[in-house]
């Protein structure tokens, strides 16, 4: 399989890009401080995870929405973006089951673990479908 370096250049050389990983840096701490906060207040790990996820999902929708791709905020956009974060969600999850339950490594390592290797793909659905920008 041959890359196309335009391509990745063109979605990931971008200031577009460059400020969503500083909003998924803020947002990344802002889940893993809530999903900490939570953890002790219903006892696993993995469902504290999934609340902080999810709470934290609207401050990435705000931040995105005024800072990355600046845009009026709507109901169908929040949409839009939740939906495009499921990918993400997705791999998320499966990455801190896999770090916190299989190889036992610390909760909060496993949550960050777990925002760093979702983040191109998080970013392509995003700003694709999301923010309709190609």
């Amino acid at each position: 399989m041959r890359v196309d370096w335009q391509t990745v250049k063109h979605h990931f050389f971008t200031r577009a890009f460059l400020l969503f990983l500083v909003v998924g840096t803020i947002n990344t701490f802002l889940c893993s401080f809530l999903a900490t906060v939570i953890e002790p207040l219903v006892g696993n790990a993995n469902l504290a995870f999934n609340i902080g996820y999810l709470l934290s999902n609207g401050n990435a929708y705000l931040l995105n929405s005024l800072f990355v791709f600046p845009t009026r905020m709507t109901l169908t956009r929040y949409v839009k973006f939740f939906l495009s974060y499921v990918p993400n969600y997705i791999i998320q999850n499966a990455i801190v089951f896999v770090a916190y339950n299989l190889l036992g490594l610390p909760s909060i390592a496993s949550y960050l673990l777990a925002a760093i290797l979702g983040v191109p793909i998080t970013f392509l659905c995003v700003k694709i479908f999301a923010f309709g920008r190609h």
